[in-house]
């Protein structure tokens, strides 16, 4: 054995029942008459099944409600040196000073390209991709999308230094559920932390993205610092569910990345037309509802996305939505805040498409229907 993906599952079950059995067995020596043979074969029978209760405490894995936690560092070792070579630093110029950041070899149809965040190489020229062996080659922007900061290079290195990882869907990921972040922080090639996923559907803001959030975020507890940008947020099985992307400043445990399920959406696009343009548009702004917002709007409802403006023209507007209309669903799906209004539009919906605002205005129950814009262009 010995792979990665051949560890061992123990179950925690099977742990109480050794040690109850031999805590029965004890408790019969204790409490009858055994004769001297009886009770040396019962001794080593209470020996073996300590035995075993200790092998099975030290192996790699414990089971517990489809939770795995591991317990040892074999299984991280392993599981490092079947990515490491993956995992490239991304160096530029921009405004005379050098950035760095992260990135990870991915295969497109048997052509390799780096993938990596659009804020590592905005603006940036003289772009280089070094591998962990130390070898550095010359790369360019294939293609890039502020809107989920995300960037793919294509890097005039030989084919012997690519090393690419499956992309998987981040669909099943858990609040819980531990991941890890490879990266460079500060220049320190080849870097790895740990964590766990803290939260799903964030937002966060990037300069680049022209006042929209970026939607869908995965929180993490893996430590992210400057340089990790770009790289891959892994399972622990070595599968990438995300891109680590941000920060927030003088704060411990509290990452994000984008989800892999983005990548795998608009990779296609990007490698192919340098760009990715189908971003649904509603054309208007809120704020997330609380019980201030509710008793401001004198309404018994304290979740939900506040209308504070309407694009005139725009799809809102066309569909009737007024400034402080309540969005509280979509499509029959509860919507709580803007967070998750904005990761449900990025995550199901694409221009173009009808959907159905669930909204409360006053005492009144609407549903009005929507068609979806084209969000237009970042900023340069």
């Amino acid at each position: 054995m010995g792979g990665y993906g051949e560890r061992r599952v123990i179950s925690t079950t099977a742990i109480v029942v050794l040690v109850l059995v031999a805590g029965l067995i004890i408790g019969g020596i204790t409490t009858a008459y055994l004769s001297l043979t009886q009770l040396t074969e019962l001794r080593n029978d209470v020996s073996a099944l300590e035995g075993q209760v200790s092998k099975l405490s030290g192996n790699q894995t414990v089971t517990y409600q489809n939770i795995t936690i591991y317990q040892n560092s074999t299984a991280l070792i392993e599981l490092y040196e079947s990515v490491k070579d993956s995992v490239v630093m991304i160096q530029g110029k921009t405004s005379g000073e050098i950035v760095q950041g992260s990135g990870f070899v991915y295969n497109y149809s048997g052509a390799m390209f780096v993938i990596t965040n659009n804020h590592v190489v905005h603006g940036t020229t003289d772009i280089s991709v070094t591998f962990l062996d130390g070898n550095a080659y010359a790369a360019q922007v294939n293609g890039t999308d502020a809107y989920s900061d995300l960037a793919v290079l294509h890097v005039d290195a030989p084919e012997s230094e690519f090393k690419p990882l499956d992309v998987i869907s981040s669909s099943t990921l858990s609040v819980g559920e531990p991941v890890i972040a490879i990266g460079n922080p500060y220049g320190l090639v080849g870097s790895l932390t740990t964590g766990v996923v803290s939260a799903l559907r964030r937002t966060i803001s990037e300069d680049y993205a022209g006042g929209f959030a970026i939607a869908n975020v995965i929180q993490t507890s893996a430590p992210i610092n400057p340089g990790n940008s770009g790289g891959p947020l892994l399972n622990y099985m070595g599968k990438v569910v995300g891109i680590t992307t941000a920060i927030v400043s003088d704060s411990q445990g509290l990452g994000f990345a984008i989800p892999s399920n983005t990548i795998r959406k608009e990779i296609q696009s990007l490698i192919t037309n340098g760009r990715y343009e189908s971003h649904s548009y509603l054309g208007l702004r809120g704020i997330s509802m609380d019980y201030d917002a509710a008793q401001d709007l004198h309404v018994n409802i304290t979740y939900g996305w506040r209308v504070t403006e309407v694009t005139s023209g725009g799809p809102s507007y066309n569909a009737s939505v007024q400034v402080d209309d309540i969005i509280v669903g979509i499509n029959g799906t509860t919507v709580r805040n803007g967070e998750e209004m904005s990761s449900y539009l990025e995550e199901n919906t694409l221009p173009n498409e009808q959907a159905i605002l669930n909204v409360r205005r006053g005492d009144e129950t609407l549903n009005l229907t929507i068609t979806l814009g084209k969000r237009p262009p970042p900023p340069i």
